[in-house]
C-alpha cells in the first residue's frame, strides 16, 4: 500500500459517505479491497491483465450502484458476486477468443506442487471449488460463504465436505493433508 494513511472509517460508513458522493470514501475503499479483487479475479480468470480489467469493472460497477448501495454484510460478500461474474465473462471472451493452439495441452506442464493442487481443485464441480476458495483462501466464514453463494449454511459444510473428501483421494492433492 501506498504512503497515504489508511482510511479509519468502517465500510459501512464508507458505503454511505459514498452514497452521498464523498469521493474518498470510494478511493478508500478502493484501496482496502483492490488486492482483494484483482487476486479473486486472477483466480478466476487466470490471466493477470484480465484481473486488471476486472478490477476496473468492478469498481466502475461500485460507482453506478453507490446510489443505491447499502452495506448489510461485509465489503467482500457484495464484490465477491460482482468480480466472479465479471471474471467468468471476460475468461469466455478469452476462450471465444483465442485460437485453437492457445489452449493449453501439455499435462506435464504440472509438475510443481502448486499447480498439481490448482489442478486438484480444476477437478471440483465449481460450487465446492467456489466454498474452497472462499473459506480457506479468502478467510471467509461459513456464513459470509453461505451468503456469497447464495445457500443454506449446510448446503457450504456439505460442499466442503464433499470437497476436502474428494482432495484427500486426489493424488495431486493428497500430500496436503494430515493421515
Amino acid at each position: 500500500m501506498s504512503g497515504a494513511p489508511r482510511d479509519p472509517r468502517t465500510d459501512g460508513e464508507l458505503v454511505v459517505a459514498l452514497r452521498r458522493g464523498d469521493a474518498a470514501a470510494f478511493d478508500a475503499l478502493y484501496l482496502r479491497y483492490r488486492d482483494f479483487v484483482v487476486r479473486l479475479a486472477h483466480r478466476l480468470c487466470g490471466e493477470p491483465s484480465d484481473a486488471l480489467d476486472v478490477l476496473q469493472d468492478t469498481f466502475l460497477y461500485v460507482l453506478r450502484k453507490a446510489p443505491a448501495l447499502e452495506l448489510r454484510a461485509r465489503f467482500t460478500t457484495f464484490l465477491f458476486p460482482v468480480v466472479r461474474n465479471l471474471a467468468l465473462a471476460r475468461r469466455k471472451h478469452r476462450r471465444r477468443a483465442a485460437p485453437a493452439e492457445a489452449e493449453p495441452a501439455d499435462a506435464a506442464a504440472a509438475a510443481t506442487r502448486r499447480e498439481d493442487l490448482i489442478d486438484a481443485l480444476g477437478g471440483l464441480p465449481e460450487d465446492q471449488r467456489e466454498a474452497v476458495l472462499l473459506r480457506f483462501v479468502d478467510g471467509l466464514s461459513l456464513a459470509e460463504v453461505a451468503d456469497v453463494q447464495q445457500v443454506p449454511i449446510g448446503t457450504v459444510k456439505s460442499r466442503l465436505h464433499q470437497a476436502i473428501a474428494a482432495l484427500r483421494t486426489d493424488p495431486r492433492a493428497r500430500r496436503y493433508f494430515l493421515g
